[in-house]
C-alpha cells in the first residue's frame, strides 16, 4: 500500500518540552494563536474523537471540522491521532512530536501519512495546503510557548 507523508518544518523552542505539551494541549486558547487548526474538541482518552476545525482549503471564508480519533497521548512527546473509518478510501494518521533537548529548549514537529484508495488524489489536491498549514502551526506554536514561558520566567522572584 502507498503511503503519502506530509511533514511540518522542525522548529526549536526555547521552552521545556512538558511546557511546550501543555501549550499544544490547551485547545481552548487555539483561537488565540493557532492559525490552521482554530479550534479542537477532545477530551484526550484514547479511543475518543478529536474534532478540528480548519479553515476552507480553498481560501474561501468559513471553517469545516475534520472528525479523527485519539491514539496516542504520551505527553511531553506524542499526540497521535487518526480518521479511523471516517472517510471512506483514505486513511490519515496524524502524529505531533515534542522532542526534549534539554530543561529549557525542545522541537516540534508534525506529520501526517496518507494511505487508501483516495490517497493520492488527497495529495495532490490538498498535500501543500496542509504542509503549509502544518508549517504555520509549528513556527505558531513556537512563538506562543516562548511567549509564555518568558513571561512566566519574568514573573517568577529570584
Amino acid at each position: 500500500m502507498t503511503e503519502y507523508v506530509v511533514e511540518s518544518v522542525r522548529v526549536e523552542i526555547a521552552a521545556p518540552a512538558p511546557f511546550v505539551w501543555d501549550v499544544l494541549v490547551d485547545y481552548p486558547r487555539y483561537p488565540e494563536w493557532n492559525p490552521y487548526t482554530v479550534a479542537v474538541a477532545t477530551t484526550l482518552a484514547i479511543g475518543d474523537p478529536i474534532d478540528l476545525t480548519l479553515p476552507n482549503p480553498d481560501g474561501s471564508a468559513g471553517t469545516f471540522v475534520n472528525r479523527e480519533h485519539i491514539r496516542v497521548v504520551d505527553p511531553p512527546r506524542l499526540l497521535r491521532y487518526d480518521t479511523g473509518d471516517e472517510l471512506p478510501g483514505i486513511f490519515a494518521v496524524r502524529e505531533q512530536w515534542i522532542e526534549d533537548l534539554g530543561p529549557e529548549r525542545s522541537a516540534y514537529r508534525t506529520t501526517d501519512t496518507f494511505s487508501g484508495e483516495h490517497a493520492a488524489w488527497v495529495m495532490a489536491s490538498s498535500g501543500e495546503w496542509v504542509r503549509a498549514g502544518f508549517d504555520a502551526v509549528a513556527r505558531a506554536l513556537r512563538d506562543r510557548a516562548e511567549q509564555l514561558w518568558t513571561t512566566r520566567r519574568n514573573a517568577v522572584p529570584g
